[in-house]
């Protein structure tokens, strides 16, 4: 397996398989590719499209990403070792993070509609103004997350734990959808 270091790579739509550490990907269309098993450590990937590539087994450590379109991606199936991510103006929907560890994670200016997070460990996570419709939230761990300026969630506080979470009043309906309550403002 090849091992890059340092690299920057603009609008390729082909990867080698190998390690990539502090590389930039920018404007780079990687989707429906096969990316499993690559590792990819301190990396941005900036612009690109990686909707609906193949990540089983992929390391990333460390990886920002930022005006991505990563449709249906699977990060459940990712290597759980070491895995560190962030989004920043991404389109997330439909994704799946399905008993994920993201500790501290940062989402900020994201779409992320109908994405799965049963059972994700979201401690002290950060949803900075996030579209979360239909988004799923099952068994996760909640607890610090910080949902203030997000919106369009729907949680239930007896099917996750969600000790410290943080909401603005304008989001509590979000809380009780569960019970059909019409609630004004």
């Amino acid at each position: 397996m090849r091992y890059l270091t340092d690299q920057i790579f603009d609008k390729i739509n082909e990867l080698p398989k190998g390690e990539y550490e502090n590389c930039s990907f920018n404007n780079c269309d990687l989707s429906n590719k096969n990316l499993s098993g690559f590792k990819f450590t301190d990396c941005r990937f900036v612009g690109c499209n990686m909707s609906l590539a193949s990540i089983n087994n992929t390391a990333f450590q460390g990886v920002i990403f930022k005006d991505c379109k990563s449709l249906g991606l699977r990060f459940d199936t990712c290597n759980p070792f070491g895995f560190e991510v962030s989004f920043e103006s991404c389109q997330l929907n439909h994704a799946s993070f399905f008993k994920t560890k993201l500790k501290k994670t940062i989402f900020k200016d994201t779409q992320l509609q109908g994405t799965d997070f049963a059972e994700a460990d979201l401690t002290s996570a950060i949803f900075e103004n996030c579209n979360l419709e239909q988004a799923i939230f099952n068994r996760t761990i909640l607890e610090k997350a910080d949902f203030r300026s997000s919106y369009n969630y729907a949680l239930d506080p007896e099917s996750n734990r969600m000790k410290k979470a943080k909401f603005s009043v304008l989001g509590l309906a979000g809380l009780l959808q569960k019970y059909d309550l019409h609630i004004e403002g």
